[in-house]
């Protein structure tokens, strides 16, 4: 066992295993529920860290089957315990390179990818971060274009990417969505309040999609200690309640 490990607590009967190095923070909800899964789905999240996206997917909409993909070690011995313990029939963490997939992962079967991307450049930002945390906040390992061309290698035509990051970013991702025959669909912005501008976007692109952009309403998180309705019932199901958009994976 890892120092500092501990279980959260995401619904009666499961329980997460977060780390110093890899933890979660409130854009997985978000990401989770704007993928809003179906029961027929068989879900990919890439660089899933702890595995906190793919599990939320699987307990509030269980689909037909869900993978994680990370290539740290530690992330998917994390979300291998959370598995074991929980006892989550039909999730399958992959230690792989989003960049060089082979089975098991589930090429050209998906109908849902999603990812929480490391959000930065490489040179951007903070440097005093463990290894760990550079990977998921840094475009160390790879990049939006790489997370792109391995969605549109797993997804079945029609299939759904879907994706959050800085505002900063949205050219790059529409860029590298369409560069790899994924046409953006779906887009909205996350902010505190509506005074306040964006710190985050939800994007979602389909395989072989026509060209049309929906903007959806603004979602408002609140701020300081005051969760706003629609926050709150994303929440929902969980006992997480400690929100901040500065918590990254």
């Amino acid at each position: 066992m890892y120092k500092y490990t501990q279980f959260e607590k995401l619904g009666d009967n499961c329980e997460l295993c977060v780390t110093k190095e890899h933890t979660f923070g409130t854009d997985a909800f978000l990401l989770a529920d704007f993928a809003a899964a179906r029961h027929k789905d068989v879900i990919c999240d890439l660089g899933t860290g702890c595995g906190i996206i793919a599990v939320l997917m699987h307990l509030r909409y269980k689909p037909k089957e869900v993978y994680g993909i990370d290539i740290q070690p530690q992330a998917i011995e994390q979300f291998n315990l959370t598995v074991e313990r929980s006892s989550l029939d039909g999730v399958h963490p992959l230690l792989m390179d989003l960049k060089n997939l082979t089975a098991p992962a589930p090429l050209g079967e998906c109908t849902l990818v999603t990812c929480n991307p490391p959000y930065k450049a490489d040179s951007a930002g903070i440097q005093n971060l463990s290894q760990a945390q550079r990977i998921a906040r840094h475009e160390i390992m790879c990049n939006i274009d790489d997370v792109c061309r391995a969605a549109s290698r797993l997804l079945k035509y029609g299939g759904r990417l879907c994706m959050c990051n800085r505002p900063e970013r949205l050219a790059d991702v529409i860029t590298a969505m369409r560069n790899n025959r994924i046409e953006p669909k779906k887009l909205r912005f996350v902010s505190k309040s509506p005074e306040s501008s964006p710190w985050l976007f939800l994007i979602e692109g389909r395989s072989g999609g026509n060209p049309f952009l929906q903007v959806m309403p603004p979602l408002f998180i609140g701020g300081g200690n005051a969760i706003s309705p629609e926050l709150s019932a994303i929440f929902d199901g969980s006992e997480y309640s400690n929100f901040t958009e500065d918590n990254k994976k």
